[in-house]
């Protein structure tokens, strides 16, 4: 089973966190799915990560392209998480705790600046972990990400 690991972004905006998160995600092995519950956003962070440095490309493609099961990274919109090892959500996206106990790891970016973000996020946290998913808090502080709490979901 995997667990579910909430990012709370208070520093960094998700243009800046999501791209260092995918690349750790593929350091492991694991393909990627970023899940958005608005288009528009999928589009803005498509942008941004055709704009990175070269030698930090990450090669993905939108959902409903004729190679999406090729992309090592695929950005959709209730797109399935089956064939990917991690998911992760962005803009308040859905997951759940099936999806959770099949995939390697998934990951719910959130804005800390955004009171209705936070409160979309504890109410994930709350649904999963009662489900029985492990689970991990992370908040950043002074540019460091600092686990802030934890459940084994038991």
């Amino acid at each position: 089973m995997g667990a579910v690991y909430f990012y709370h972004l208070t520093e960094s905006p998700l243009e800046d966190t999501l791209p260092m998160l995918v690349g750790k995600a593929q350091g492991a092995g694991w393909r990627v799915l970023v899940r958005a519950s608005n288009p528009a956003v999928l589009q803005r962070l498509d942008t941004r990560l055709w704009q990175g440095a070269p030698a930090s490309f990450q090669p993905h493609g939108m959902a409903g392209g004729p190679h999406d099961d090729n992309q090592p990274v695929l950005l959709g919109v209730d797109t399935p998480a089956d064939g990917f090892g991690c998911v992760m959500s962005v803009d308040g996206a859905g997951v759940t705790a099936a999806e959770v106990g099949q995939l390697m790891r998934t990951c719910v970016l959130f804005d800390g600046n955004d009171d209705d973000a936070k409160a979309h996020a504890r109410t994930q946290w709350k649904a999963l972990t009662d489900a029985g998913c492990e689970a991990q808090y992370w908040a950043q502080d002074m540019g460091s990400w600092v686990k802030k709490a934890e459940s084994t979901g038991a």
